[in-house]
Order: C-alpha cells, then sequence, then structure tokens
C-alpha cells in the first residue's frame, strides 16, 4: 500500500465537519507532501484552541521535533504524533528535505487514543512495516477518488491511529527501564499528590542526585522534574475533561502547591487556561 500511495504522488485533502455529527475519531484532513529548502515550522501553541493531533510519517529526508524541551530527529520510517495545543515545535532545517504523508485528526476517542500512545511510547514511534502499510492505505483511501464521505473518512483516520496505537503497545512491551527507574516511574504514578522532588526519587531509585538525574535523562530522554510535570499536567487534563471537579481541588489532586500554580504551569503545556481547555470539551473533543 506504500508503493501505491508514492504512486498517486503529493496531494491534500480537507473534510468539512458539520456541526453535531456525533463522530469520536473525525478525519479533517490528510495529505502526502514533500518539503524541500523552504520554510516549514509549525509551533503547538500558535495553532489555535480546539484540540486535535497529528500524525506525520517520514518516508525521505529528515525532520526534527522539539517535544516539551525533548529534541527528536524525524528520519524515514519514523513516525510523529503530537497534540494540539501543546508545547512543541516541529520543522524543517534550512536546506534539508522533508517528505512524509499525515493525518489531522480530532474528537474526544482520537484524542484518548493519542494520549494513551503518547503515554506509553513517547511522540516518536518506529512502526513495522505492516503498521506503516495500514497508515498508508488509509491516507490513500482519503486521498483518492471518489471522495469519502465523513463516516468512510472517520473509519479511514481510526484506521491509521490504531495501527499507531498497535506500535506504542509493542514498543512498550519491547522497551523496559532499567529496575531501578522502573521503581521511580511506579513511585511517581502512585504518589502525584506527594513529595516528588528529585532527592526523594534519587532515593527511590538507590543512586546519588547526580548519577540519577544524568541516568534518568539518558534512558527516558526527559528530565525526571519534567517527567513529574507531564504526569501531572495529564492527570489535571483528564480531570477536567472528566469531572466537574473545581480548579482547585484538581490542582490538590494533581499534586500542584495550589492553583495558579497550575494554571501557569497549564497554560505553558497546553496554551490554554485550565477552565479555557475544559470549555472545549463540550465542542471539538
Amino acid at each position: 500500500m506504500l508503493s501505491a500511495l508514492l504512486s498517486h504522488g503529493f496531494d491534500i485533502r480537507t473534510f468539512r465537519r458539520p456541526a453535531g455529527d456525533g463522530l469520536q475519531v473525525v478525519t479533517d484532513a490528510a495529505g502526502y507532501e514533500q518539503r524541500r529548502n523552504e520554510v516549514y515550522n509549525w509551533d503547538g501553541l500558535t495553532r489555535g484552541t480546539t484540540p486535535f493531533l497529528v500524525i506525520q510519517h517520514t518516508l525521505l529526508g529528515e525532520g526534527r521535533l522539539d517535544h516539551a524541551g525533548v529534541r527528536h530527529r524525524l528520519t524515514p520510517g519514523k513516525t510523529m504524533l503530537v497534540t494540539m495545543p501543546h508545547a512543541h515545535r516541529y520543522w524543517l532545517e534550512r536546506g534539508g528535505h522533508w517528505e512524509y504523508f499525515w493525518f489531522l485528526l480530532s474528537g474526544r476517542e482520537a484524542l484518548r487514543m493519542a494520549r494513551a500512545i503518547l503515554d506509553a511510547a513517547g511522540p516518536v514511534l518506529a512502526p513495522s512495516d505492516d503498521a506503516v502499510a495500514r497508515m498508508a492505505a488509509a491516507c490513500l483511501r482519503l486521498l483518492s477518488p471518489p471522495a469519502p464521505g465523513l463516516g468512510e473518512a472517520s473509519a479511514a483516520g481510526y484506521a491509521a491511529l490504531s495501527a499507531l496505537h498497535d506500535t506504542a503497545v509493542t514498543e512498550a512491551k519491547g522497551v523496559a527501564p532499567p529496575p531501578a527507574l522502573a521503581r521511580v516511574l511506579a513511585h511517581v504514578e502512585a504518589n502525584l499528590t506527594g513529595d516528588l522532588h528529585i532527592d526523594t526519587l534519587a532515593r527511590v531509585a538507590g543512586m546519588s542526585r547526580a548519577h540519577f538525574v544524568r541516568r534518568f535523562a539518558a534512558e527516558l530522554g526527559i528530565s525526571p522534574s519534567d517527567h513529574v510535570l507531564a504526569r501531572r499536567i495529564d492527570r489535571v487534563e483528564r480531570l477536567l475533561l472528566a469531572t466537574e471537579m473545581k480548579v482547585a481541588d484538581i490542582a490538590k489532586a494533581a499534586g500542584f502547591a495550589d492553583p495558579n500554580y497550575l494554571a501557569k504551569a497549564f497554560r505553558r503545556q497546553r496554551g490554554l487556561s485550565p477552565l479555557e481547555f475544559r470549555a472545549t470539551r463540550d465542542g471539538a473533543v
């Protein structure tokens, strides 16, 4: 199917979503493109306030991604998954070349699956040939005539996201952190409202502070403090979408000292205040 998509050639198709369609996975657009020696730069905090996600699979060349301060190279065979709004940026280096196919999806189930994939494997995955073929087949159907209706487009977007979900589960099973860091990750999940300072986590790992920080960043690609913040922000996001709890109560439930600190941290990571983010759940989410 990948060869069929390549034969189809560069193309983009967008889909208009009527209000109240009831779909939980919505395909808003898909495409097969290349960028060569041009300005190409997307900031995840400047693309509006309506939540959506992007899947982008690299075929040739190389793109770059900065995801919450962690740098990634998007080389052939790598798939990027990012959600908006979020503190990330992806771009083409000056004089570079990047060829890829992509999907733009929205809807409550799409965003839930995206969060599960990001939690399990992070924003950059290396899908199997079978998973790439499934994504390519979905993209080809979205681009080929006749244009699919909203239901068929939704099914194609869900198929692509499911292929990436299968990849995330496989990668999560195949790459386990060292036992000392696994203890730390479990401790963080079980104690998000408690003391998660670096010294505490280093004691859980049985390492000196300096050695722990270096080892954690080397193994997981993120600093311990950034990991703790990311997990707390994820909990805040889930509570905002799934409950009617007050922001002050959510702050306590996620380990933030006060709602003002939560609001500042959440806006840096998601580009919205907590209440603005909650308001999206009755819209496009």
